[in-house]
């Protein structure tokens, strides 16, 4: 199994795919602002268009920007302290500039990482069963859309059910969405939560994943209080956390519903 020095790493030399840089660009204690490419090797839910993608390791922003908004990014980056750059009031600084420009702010998440000094295969009161992608043909519905994704199906390559009888009442499913690292989502039916169950099958998952000698994350918002309690539970530390802006009408279609 890996260390968790190694499993930073990993992450660090991705996002570097993901933004254009370099890992190392991630541990400095200065910003650094690169060019907006998304090479091939890049997370595969990265898709342009994209204006400007802030990322942060606790040490410094890395901003990966088109070359059009390089000015704003980096005055932006270089007015605030880098963690006071992804929240409020700071971030209607951001805003309002790039709106003039026809982009907004997006998406923002927070990212985990598995504490291997800590993560184990958490028990649960009900039987698990690891599925594989030919199980989950018939369980793209709204109760599993954490765990799966419908629009990229080929990469639902694993997952951990929980079952009473013969229901399934709680899904973990990781998506492969780039070489050395898949994502883990997470769905528990709302009669059955607080029981433990979310951490159970999203540690069972992690740890299939790991056996494989890959890499699980876990991604979040940040006021997602459940989420990131399931993933501190089942054995994940915040490791980093992104920013992303993206054309105006892109932001007010998603917020049509």
């Amino acid at each position: 199994m890996y260390t968790n020095e190694e499993i930073l790493r990993i992450a660090m030399e991705q996002s570097a795919l993901d933004n254009n840089c370099r890992a190392e660009d991630f541990l400095m204690t200065k910003n650094v602002i690169t060019e907006s490419i998304i090479g091939p090797k890049a997370r595969k839910y990265f898709t342009e268009p994209v204006a400007c993608n802030f990322v942060s390791y606790g040490n410094n922003i890395v901003a990966s920007v088109k070359n059009e908004f390089r000015a704003i990014a980096a005055e932006y980056i270089s007015r605030f302290t880098y963690y006071h750059c992804f929240e409020t009031p700071n971030l209607h600084w951001l805003d309002q500039k790039m709106e003039a420009k026809g982009q907004k702010v997006c998406f923002m998440a927070e990212y985990f990482l598995p504490d291997v000094r800590k993560i184990k295969r958490l028990p649960c009161q009900y039987p698990m069963k690891i599925l594989y992608q030919n199980d989950f043909a018939d369980l793209y519905v709204p109760e599993w859309g954490n765990a799966l994704c419908r629009d990229r199906k080929e990469l639902d390559v694993l997952g951990v059910g929980a079952y009473d009888g013969s229901r399934l009442i709680g899904l973990a499913g990781c998506s492969a969405d780039c070489e050395r690292m898949w994502q883990i989502g997470i769905d528990v039916l709302p009669e059955y939560r607080r029981q433990g169950i979310a951490a159970a099958l999203t540690s069972n998952l992690a740890m299939e994943v790991l056996e494989r000698e890959l890499v699980p994350f876990y991604c979040c918002a940040w006021s997602n209080v459940r989420s990131s309690k399931n993933a501190v539970a089942s054995g994940f530390t915040p490791s980093w956390v992104e920013m992303t802006v993206k054309p105006t009408e892109m932001v007010e279609k998603m917020n049509q519903g």
